[in-house]
């Protein structure tokens, strides 16, 4: 394994030949380095100009994510950066994930529906992802796993490829009135029905993480899935004041719907929402998700991210109902030992360990899910 001093400051430098329609183009030099989380700090700036230089870039693409993932669920952070001729021209976030129950694994990222190479072109991808493995071989994990999303990435390294799941996206117009238009009749008599439920809607941050935490941690135990603890929440409302929030609906005094929101550049994404199944007559979670949109509209984004489903499934159909159109999530892997699948919840030798779960009282798995979860890649 790396020590700190070791890891920080790795770098080697290669000629790379990079074709364009089919003509040989000039060799260029590009540096590469590897560092981890005392260094990550300083060159945090940095990173997040060469992130935000798009129209449309998910909040969960912020290179500070590495700090949240550390802080919250004890991920060791690396970053391998690709510079050439002093400018910055890529870089790879990896967190590295490491539990007895599971094993080793390097992830970009965890948690995240988004992650991998960050890269002006091919070439410098390319020698990213080749120190990315070094790096996978060196700490000794399982698998490396890059989320990319849209089109995979090429490399004879990247030796798996998972595109079962994918990402439902809107399109928002300028009005929540145009929005409301252009929605099935369907889906305005829910939200419609909701109203009528004296359901309430409440946006705060960190003083509704009880009230949204239970409600997510009961759907988790339902689902017969590990939760998250309240502090990887607490951590990304505190480090992203401006851009994160969370919202929770409410019939009397009691939460039945929440859902973290995340705003980015031109987009805006739910990475957790939850609602109480036993209240589903009232509608919570279609009135839950209109306001969702609406908050993205008035903030002036452009597209808004349901987060991943597969296609067909429950999920997918309630996201598709509202006009989301599905985009491939392209999650690449470099296998080093054993099987992606190993790990995976529709695994059938979970299947029994996901019953016992769903029957565990929720303040125990509020206790023991989190230890759980954070060694889940």
């Amino acid at each position: 394994m790396l020590d700190d001093h070791t890891r920080s400051e790795i770098a080697f430098e290669g000629s790379l030949a990079a074709r364009s329609e089919g003509r040989l183009r000039r060799s260029q030099t590009i540096r590469t380095s590897i560092y981890g989380l005392h260094q990550l700090e300083a060159r945090l700036p940095r990173l997040e100009m060469y992130t935000v230089r798009g129209n449309h870039v998910p909040l969960s693409r912020h290179p500070a994510w590495l700090e949240v993932l550390a802080r919250s669920l004890g991920h060791q952070p690396y970053v391998v950066e690709a510079d050439r001729e002093g400018s910055l021209c890529g870089y790879l976030p990896l967190a590295y994930v490491r539990s007895l129950l599971f094993g080793r694994f390097l992830v970009s990222l965890p948690y995240l529906n988004y992650g991998g190479v960050f890269a002006d072109d091919e070439a410098a991808a390319n020698l990213l992802i080749d120190r990315a493995v070094e790096l996978a071989a060196q700490l000794g994990v399982r698998y490396l796993e890059l989320r990319h999303s849209g089109k995979a990435v090429e490399h004879p390294a990247l030796n798996r490829l998972a595109s079962v799941k994918v990402h439902m996206r809107l399109s928002l117009p300028e009005t929540a009135e145009m929005l409301w238009e252009q929605v099935p009749s369907k889906v305005r008599n829910h939200v419609r029905q909701g109203q009528k439920a004296g359901l309430t809607v409440t946006w705060g941050r960190e003083e509704l993480l009880p009230a949204f935490h239970n409600v997510f941690s009961r759907n988790m135990r339902d689902l017969g899935t590990p939760t998250y603890g309240r502090s990887l929440f607490a951590e990304v409302l505190r480090r992203f004041p401006d851009h994160a929030e969370l919202c929770v609906v409410r019939t009397r005094d009691k939460a039945v719907a929440g859902a973290l929101l995340l705003h980015g550049w031109g987009i805006t994404e739910v990475p957790s929402a939850s609602s109480l199944r036993e209240y589903n007559n009232t509608n919570a979670n279609s009135l839950m998700y209109w306001h969702l949109l609406q908050r993205a509209i008035q903030r002036g984004q452009t597209i808004f991210d349901f987060g991943r489903s597969t296609p067909q499934s429950g999920t997918y159909v309630f996201k598709k109902q509202w006009g989301a159109k599905p985009e491939q999530a392209m999650w690449q892997y470099h296998l080093r030992t054993g099987s992606v699948d190993d790990v995976r919840p529709d695994n059938p030798k979970y299947d029994r360990m996901i019953q016992i779960w769903q029957r565990l009282p929720i303040g125990l798995t509020q206790l023991i899910g989190p230890l759980i979860v954070r060694g889940i890649p």
